[in-house]
């Protein structure tokens, strides 16, 4: 989903976008403001792959910049959160180590630009819109991901 905002002078078009996406951006603000995550809900602009941490940043380390979109983690919980459309495919579904996440539910985020409460992006929202493609994440997390990343290496 696109900006319907104007970025303003200062702020990450990556913030602009999730207030965008937020049903309440002023209370998305206020929470910033106050050094706490803000809610927004899940199914409005994104659907979210949540996966472990550790296997999260592997995979980072092996898809392109141009695949990835936005990754949000979490250290105390050792839990990472993907991006992806809304209408997320069966791409996933058979990996153990990914869940679904796909409306009726808040996630906690951080403005782009700092970490709140552990939360932090490791793959910045860029203002864009552009989301991770589930197939190429269920590929990346599947069990033909290491072999894969072992061809490219050789």
């Amino acid at each position: 989903m696109a900006s319907k905002r104007s970025t303003r002078p200062g702020v990450h078009p990556g913030t602009t976008w999730l207030l965008n996406c937020a049903a309440d951006p002023v209370a998305c603000q206020h929470a910033w403001t106050i050094a706490q995550p803000a809610p927004i809900m899940i199914g409005s602009c994104w659907a979210v792959v949540e996966a472990p941490l550790v296997e999260t940043v592997r995979v980072l380390s092996r898809l392109a910049r141009d695949r990835r979109g936005p990754v949000l983690a979490h250290s105390e919980a050792q839990l990472a959160w993907w991006l992806v459309p809304t209408d997320v495919d069966d791409a996933v579904e058979d990996i153990p180590q990914l869940n679904v996440l796909t409306s009726r539910r808040d996630l906690l985020c951080p403005p782009v630009d700092r970490a709140l409460e552990s939360r932090f992006w490791l793959e910045l929202p860029d203002g864009s819109g552009r989301l991770t493609d589930p197939a190429v994440l269920g590929a990346a997390f599947g069990p033909a991901a290491p072999l894969l990343s072992a061809q490219a290496c050789s």
